[in-house]
């Protein structure tokens, strides 16, 4: 199996990537309720839970990393930030600087990182084992309610399909474009602030306008093919199993039961 990134769809043969996508939209979503609020003993059953359907999955952990890579430095900014300023009880501070590190800061540093890693995994679990096409379409299906006031469903559905599909391809286009410099002899390893800032902006300049560029393409793409906005027909029509019912009535039980934990705890 090929090295995956965030919003790829490469999965092996599992049960999970056979159940129908509006069961998985709909379990990411109960999961993204449920973190949010969550006490210590939420945060553990959400992390069996997760850590099962990974399991599932049969997504290989290095592959499921890879994925998660491209947001580990936001993850440690916000463990910083909750480390650095959040008031309470001083572990230690450092000298000549206001900066006091706190057990309430060390804390919410974890409980932020942790409810971000859960919310992107996920997610990430989501795109890798449901194909674009089976995507757009279960989306269509939970925003169908929102016709009635004439909410284009639809074209919200394919604009996320596209959203997604592109996040590889974008993070294929940063690595040519640092490869390519580094082949020129550039050093992208700078030291200091403002020599990092501005390697950044080297690279995301260019990067944007490829992107404006991929943007002409695929616009008139769809136009030479004929592409137009109202009702669309589909080659598989989503039809709920006995294994999805199954899957729905797993993801109801969990989250009456993390509701359960969560009341006791408080």
């Amino acid at each position: 199996m090929q090295n995956l990134d965030f919003g790829q769809f490469n999965s092996p043969p599992s049960p999970l990537r056979h159940i129908d996508p509006r069961v998985k939209i709909l379990t990411v979503v109960v999961l993204s309720i449920l973190i949010f609020p969550a006490t210590p003993g939420v945060i553990v059953m959400i992390s069996l839970f997760m850590g099962l359907v990974i399991l599932i999955s049969r997504v290989r952990m290095q592959d499921l990393g890879r994925a998660l890579q491209p947001i580990a430095v936001f993850a440690v900014l916000l463990f910083l930030m909750h480390l650095f300023f959040t008031e309470g009880r001083d572990i230690f501070s450092i000298p000549l600087l206001p900066v006091h590190i706190t057990y309430e800061g060390l804390e919410n540093g974890f409980f932020v990182v942790w409810q971000f890693a859960a919310l992107v995994t996920a997610a990430a679990l989501l795109t890798i084992t449901t194909p674009p096409s089976a995507l757009v379409a279960a989306l269509e299906k939970l925003l169908r309610p929102l016709k009635m006031m004439r909410v284009p469903t639809q074209d919200l559905a394919v604009m996320v399909s596209m959203a997604l599909r592109f996040v590889p391809t974008f993070s294929e286009e940063y690595n040519r474009m640092k490869t390519a410099r580094l082949a020129r002899g550039e050093d992208l390893r700078g030291k200091g602030l403002f020599r990092k800032v501005k390697t950044a902006i080297s690279i995301v300049v260019p990067l944007i306008l490829s992107a404006f560029r991929r943007a002409d393409d695929l616009a008139a793409a769809m136009e030479a093919r004929g592409y137009a906005r109202g009702p669309r027909t589909t080659l598989r029509e989503l039809r709920m199993t006995g294994r999805d019912f199954a899957a729905l009535a797993v993801t109801a039980s969990f989250a009456g039961l993390t509701i359960m934990i969560r009341c006791r705890d408080f």
